[in-house]
C-alpha cells in the first residue's frame, strides 16, 4: 500500500468514526437531555417518546452503530486493502 492509499483509507477511517460520534452525541446528549422535554409531547405507544429515547431508544442506537461500523469499515478495507499482500 502506497502513501497515498495509507492517508486516504486513514481519512475514511477517521470520517467514519466521526460521523457515528456525532450521532451518538445528538442522540445521547441531544435527545435524551436537551430536547427531552419537546420529545415528550410527542408519543410512542402510550410512552413520551423523549422518555422511551433516554431510557431504550438510545440503547438500540448504541448496537446498530456498532453494526453499521462493522459494515462500513468492511466496505472501506476492501476498498483500500484489496491488493495488500497477506
Amino acid at each position: 500500500m502506497n502513501q497515498n492509499n495509507k492517508q486516504a483509507y486513514w481519512r475514511a477511517n477517521i470520517a467514519l468514526i466521526r460521523n457515528l460520534l456525532l450521532i451518538w452525541v445528538f442522540v445521547s446528549l441531544g435527545c435524551s437531555i436537551l430536547l427531552v422535554q419537546p420529545l415528550n409531547n410527542l408519543k410512542l405507544g402510550s410512552i413520551p417518546l423523549g422518555f422511551w429515547i433516554a431510557q431504550e431508544g438510545a440503547i438500540y442506537l448504541f448496537v446498530a452503530l456498532i453494526f453499521v461500523y462493522a459494515y462500513q469499515m468492511d466496505k472501506i478495507d476492501r476498498k483500500y486493502l484489496k491488493n495488500k499482500d497477506n
